[in-house]
């Protein structure tokens, strides 16, 4: 049952008459509930399927012309949190989209990795309120549900309210103010939901997690069945919105992310002995990564054929001449170069020395800096942000597993053209750097202490005997990097449109970088959106 959630939505549980699930809500004027649900378990089991899927489906039903790959949420939400930092720049220039995200140059023109994280959330939001719809005690009594199901049933609503908060969080994230429903909310085909704003929508979302996290909740315990998340996820998910408040609403809410922190420190999590192995294409069966994740999204090479998540990260890090019949550096057989980190990053972050672009070698004191692969590349991007060999590939995502080498690994890498490798949606490192952060913020930091001297003993560096804001900032770029969390850390500091700090080709064509507006720090509503629904207001500025 690990793996149920992704493969179930392309195997087993999608029955010939579970498949109707796929026209709701879209269709929301078709009465089909009552073929699509009845009294067994595989069905109500195969409506949450089709929730956690979201994130990784590429399916383009109602949304714009646009490649399927580009479209799946887990990329375009890394994408538009990473390419529009220091943290990552992509090579193709013949993509609108990376243009302006490699510059922070987008304006209220559609683009392609924007209008997927705004459609997909929402579109993903109006799934679940359909879900909840469908789940109502009376609506199961109805189908002659029995007791012990209707109780199961009651779990799958949580997740599903859960699947509703992340995705809620995601848009306010990076729109701010956004179209507001429920399963209380009015639907149809000719009702369009008006603008909630940020603080409603936080108000919400924190609501709903306060009760999933609650004694008597009907969400999983912690550490119940992976990958589907549990009470945990949600205790993750609330504190990471604490961290946020303050940017979302004007409200700074350390406090309660710090007593919440310390409810997680004792769910039982447990930091990975080893860094690399989180990031590896075993994480989601290795038990001493797994015991880090209070929530990943499964991918499968077997089962998830697509062009986005932890496949897009892959292939895209690595060129084609890269890989050979005797080495895959990634595991990985395709390689569409695209995505690399600026040296710059790397050299202030990990200190890198020595570094021999003909051999690839390179020395560095921080044991997550030996994820970076640089054979064959130049050192800057300087007049060359659009060549791939300039600037250092990242290699922290891995398909070969842990138990196996770069040669091993070979004859299964073959054929290989999708990722085995599980995002980590929230993991124990960052609620120890969530603790660290509110700690400091509440003038009580050496109570944090012990939590970063632990991530400083898995990276082998000397532990910190303060923890201040530029240390904070530092770490969680080692720490976190490419987990797409940089736009909003970034955000939260009040340095990612400033100043100070820069980065190559921050806020226009300059390689030194500028400051850009601040009104950047959201991401404009989508034009066709504002055309076809007119009660939403763009984002000011755009």
């Amino acid at each position: 049952m690990k793996r149920m959630i992704y493969i179930a939505a392309l195997a087993a549980l999608l029955t010939s008459c579970v498949q109707n699930l796929d026209t709701l809500p879209l269709d929301k004027t078709e009465p089909v509930s009552e073929y699509v649900y009845g009294n067994s378990e595989e069905a109500y089991l195969a409506g949450l399927t089709r929730l956690y899927f979201q994130f990784v489906t590429n399916d383009l039903t109602d949304m714009q012309p646009m490649d399927g790959g580009a479209s799946e949420l887990i990329r375009a939400f890394w994408s538009v949190q990473e390419i529009t930092t220091d943290e990552a720049k992509c090579s193709w220039e013949n993509d609108a989209w990376v243009r302006a995200l490699n510059t922070n140059t987008w304006t209220g023109v559609q683009n392609d990795a924007i209008y997927a994280v705004y459609v997909r959330t929402l579109q993903g939001v109006a799934f679940v309120n359909e879900y909840l719809r469908q789940t109502t005690p009376d609506k199961l009594a109805s189908r002659g549900v029995s007791a012990d199901l209707a109780a199961t049933i009651q779990t799958y609503r949580a997740e599903a309210r859960f699947i509703r908060a992340y995705l809620y969080w995601m848009a306010l994230d990076c729109f701010g103010n956004v179209p507001f429903t429920t399963e209380n909310s009015p639907f149809g085909g000719t009702y369009f939901p008006s603008q909630a704003p940020r603080q409603q929508v936080f108000d919400f979302c924190v609501g709903e997690l306060k009760s999933l996290v609650a004694d008597d909740s009907p969400m999983l315990s912690a550490h119940s069945l992976y990958p589907r998340a549990d009470r945990g996820s949600a205790a993750g998910l609330l504190a990471r919105m604490y961290l946020n408040a303050k940017v979302y609403t004007g409200v700074n809410m350390s406090s309660e992310a710090k007593s919440l922190c310390e409810e997680i420190f004792a769910m039982g999590y447990q930091l990975s002995p080893s860094y690399a192995n989180l990031f590896r294409g075993d994480n989601g069966q290795n038990a001493s990564a797994r015991q880090e994740f209070l929530w990943a999204v499964d991918y499968d090479n077997n089962y998830i054929n697509s062009y986005g998540g932890t496949t897009y990260i892959l292939s895209a890090s690595m060129a084609s001449t890269d890989i050979t019949d005797s080495s895959r550096p990634n595991g990985q057989v395709n390689g569409w170069a695209g995505l690399r980190t600026p040296y710059e990053f790397v050299s202030k972050y990990y200190g890198v020395s020595g570094q021999n672009y003909q051999t690839g070698e390179y020395q560095t004191s921080d044991r997550r800096g030996e994820i970076f692969y640089i054979k064959g590349r130049s050192e800057s991007m300087e007049d060359a942000l659009y060549s791939f060999m300039n600037g250092w590939t990242c290699l922290k995502f891995n398909n070969i597993p842990s138990n196996e080498t770069n040669q091993s690994y070979l004859p299964q890498s073959a054929t290989m053209s999708n990722s085995n490798v599980d995002f980590p949606m929230i993991r124990l490192a960052e609620i120890y750097l969530i603790y660290a952060e509110v700690c400091m913020n509440l003038g009580v930091p050496d109570e944090a202490l012990p939590y970063m001297q632990a991530l400083a003993t898995r990276a082998g560096v000397a532990p910190p005997s303060e923890i201040t804001p530029d240390f904070l900032l530092a770490e969680r770029a080692r720490e976190l990097l490419w987990e797409a969390h940089r736009r909003t850390d970034l955000i939260r500091f009040g340095v990612y449109n400033t100043e100070a700090l820069l980065w190559p080709y921050k806020g226009g064509s300059a390689y030194a970088g500028a400051a850009f507006p601040a009104y950047k720090c959201l991401f404009p509503l989508p034009p066709t959106e504002l055309a076809t629904n007119k009660a939403l207001v763009q984002n000011p500025g755009y």
